[in-house]
């Protein structure tokens, strides 16, 4: 109603300009001054104006609704607006966009389809060769030094062709995901097993306080994932003899708790709010110049999609302690 009001301000203005040198000629021109006829002619102008803005504002009712109320999916597009010119050409426009949109949407959906199974292809394809290279160092007699740092760069690039991978399959997170009743202890045992020579060549050391009885419901593949890349993060910021990552669980209310801690670097205040940001790296990734700034990203956005909530703390200086919360 407040938009068809603002709509017809001019109109009213001039009908109103019109009453007032209407009713000023009429009063005029008759000899005796009469206000009956100027009074009559007015009302009459007026009843007309409000005829008109009762047949308007009726005729074009849904018009006004639909801009008032703001859609709730692009399917209200498709209703009528009623048989005004006016509303008919809305409707045909709003229609005309809804196809548009749908052409566009369909070509987005087909071109990300092509490049998730692009990389997909792309990512199966590069870890034959680096299959080959593993076996070829091992039969190689090189001094433990070299072949420890060749062997730390393929990590480091199974890790980039990981994350590549499922960077990828986020966006079709809801095909490639199946929920069922995990042991917390044995995920996380697996994940630290997947990084131990990540840990023996940072001469850091897990230490698991997980329960054995606890179970979460979640993926396996998914959570193994997130984990792995806070244990990446954690051993990373963490090297030195001594250092340990610190696996905890414990029941909070209705929740299943698993902290991961770290005796690391920490992380600066004004960096902690932007964490899961994707690229963010920070000043630990100036610094390291190892950081990409998608691994807490990717594991904030898969713990939504699974339902899950995750914390980071972080004391600059003393460590980082990264917190999983679960649903029982």
């Amino acid at each position: 109603m407040r938009l068809f009001w603002k709509e017809h301000i001019p109109l009213i203005i001039i009908f109103g300009i019109q009453i007032i040198l209407v009713g000023s000629l009429i009063w005029l021109a008759l000899d005796m001054h009469s206000l009956e006829v100027p009074l009559y002619s007015a009302v009459l102008i007026v009843s007309m104006l409000a005829i008109y803005l009762v047949y308007r504002y009726v005729s074009h009712m849904k018009l006004y609704q639909r801009l008032n109320e703001p859609m709730a999916n692009m399917d209200q597009s498709l209703l009528e607006l009623g048989e005004a010119p006016l509303a008919e050409a809305t409707t045909l426009l709003l229609r005309s966009q809804f196809q548009l949109y749908n052409n566009k949407m369909y070509e987005t959906q087909q071109k990300l389809e092509y490049h998730t199974a692009f990389i997909n292809r792309w990512v199966h394809q590069m870890k034959t060769p680096i299959s080959v290279i593993q076996l070829t160092l091992q039969d190689l007699d090189l001094e433990d030094e070299v072949q420890d740092h060749i062997q730390e760069e393929m990590d480091r690039l199974k890790k980039g062709l990981e994350m590549a991978l499922y960077t990828s399959r986020l966006d079709q997170f809801q095909h490639d995901f199946r929920v069922d009743q995990l042991s917390l202890r044995k995920v996380v045992e697996a994940a630290v097993a997947d990084h131990r020579m990540w840990f023996i060549r940072k001469h850091v050391y897990p230490e698991l306080r997980v329960q054995a009885d606890l179970t979460v419901y979640s993926d396996t593949k998914w959570l193994q994932f997130m984990i792995g890349q806070v244990i990446t993060n954690a051993v990373n910021y963490s090297a030195g003899k001594g250092k340990r990552v610190i696996f905890t669980s414990y029941l909070q209310g209705p929740h299943i708790v698993l902290d991961i801690t770290d005796q690391g670097i920490g992380i600066v205040p004004e960096d902690l709010g932007r964490v899961f940001e994707p690229y963010f790296t920070g000043n630990q990734g100036r610094q390291y110049h190892e950081s990409t700034g998608m691994g807490l990203y990717l594991v904030r956005e898969v713990c939504r999609k699974l339902g899950h909530n995750v914390e980071i703390n972080s004391v600059h200086g003393e460590g980082t302690s990264v917190r999983f919360t679960f649903y029982k």
